[in-house]
């Protein structure tokens, strides 16, 4: 049985990263990783996510830094996705993307702004995003 945390973190994963690819997750999910699926659910997502003092913006920036600097490039793209999502617009990612490269390094600046690239480019290609 589902946790208030647990449908509090689905709901706010579903919001960010998108109704489809969290059904997927879950669906996915086997004995070797249902406890981990739960865990994200609700630690990352209800109990993280679901605090009021920080907006999904802030978290959104937050989580870009976190996720360039420890190179974690199938992530970054996840959370690009949902800063777009949660109104950051291009110049102010394109700013966090320069920040990144000074104080994370070149080379994480460049993986973020050739994976951004990448997101922008499908996003206008959609057209879910204005060019």
């Amino acid at each position: 049985m589902p946790t208030e945390l647990f449908k509090t973190g689905r709901k706010i994963r579903s919001e960010v990263l998108g109704e489809i690819r969290v059904q997927q997750v879950l669906d996915e999910a086997d004995d070797f990783n249902r406890d981990f699926q739960q865990l994200v659910t609700e630690y990352c997502w209800g109990f993280c996510w679901g605090r009021k003092a920080l907006s999904r913006k802030q978290r959104s920036l937050l989580n870009l830094g976190m996720l360039a600097a420890l190179n974690r490039g199938p992530e970054f793209e996840l959370h690009f996705r949902g800063a777009i999502k949660h109104g950051l617009t291009l110049d102010e990612l394109q700013d966090a993307l320069i920040q990144i490269a000074v104080y994370c390094g070149i080379p994480a600046g460049v993986e973020s702004f050739k994976t951004a690239n990448k997101v922008v480019n499908e996003l206008k290609a959609s057209g879910a995003l204005q060019p």
